[in-house]
């Protein structure tokens, strides 16, 4: 008698997207919210206000970084997704959106453009990580991008 398993599909193209960033987003929005919330000292309404804006920019940055990522992949000669590729991935998703968040940090809260980079540096560490596991996690259970899938040889 064979165990029942499941299994999911593995998603590709746009659809591997938008089911990546929505999830992403989700998770991503309730723990900045208390982040934010710890690193600025203030309430749930305004630092929820700026995660959810901060998830808008980051959405489409994620679709932007993604697309780009996953074309540079696929040219690559080593299929698959090594741990450095990952941590290049990591690092190069949260970079870009450093980049775009200071301002609406300091605008947001009404800082300095060197208290809103502290605010987000402190966001950035925890969210090196989790997007490291989130992604691998995700990968694990969608299967990989077909840009990073080993190519069987038949003979």
């Amino acid at each position: 008698m064979q165990s029942a398993s499941v299994q999911i599909r593995p998603l590709q193209g746009a659809r591997r997207r938008v089911v990546y960033v929505a999830l992403y987003e989700l998770i991503a929005i309730l723990l900045s919210t208390i982040l934010l919330m710890l690193m600025s000292n203030t309430g749930t309404a305004e630092s929820l206000g700026l995660a959810v804006a901060a998830s808008a920019l980051a959405i489409i940055w994620n679709l932007i970084f993604n697309s780009l990522f996953e074309r540079w992949e696929s040219h690559r000669a080593t299929k698959g997704r090594s741990f450095g590729t990952r941590v290049l991935h990591a690092l190069g998703f949260e970079g870009g959106l450093l980049v775009l968040l200071i301002p609406l940090v300091a605008w947001w809260y009404s800082v300095s453009l060197w208290q809103a980079l502290l605010i987000d540096l402190g966001l950035l560490v925890f969210f090196l990580v989790y997007t490291f596991v989130f992604t691998w996690v995700f990968d694990a259970v969608f299967g990989l991008p077909s840009s990073a899938r080993l190519q069987s040889t038949s003979i």
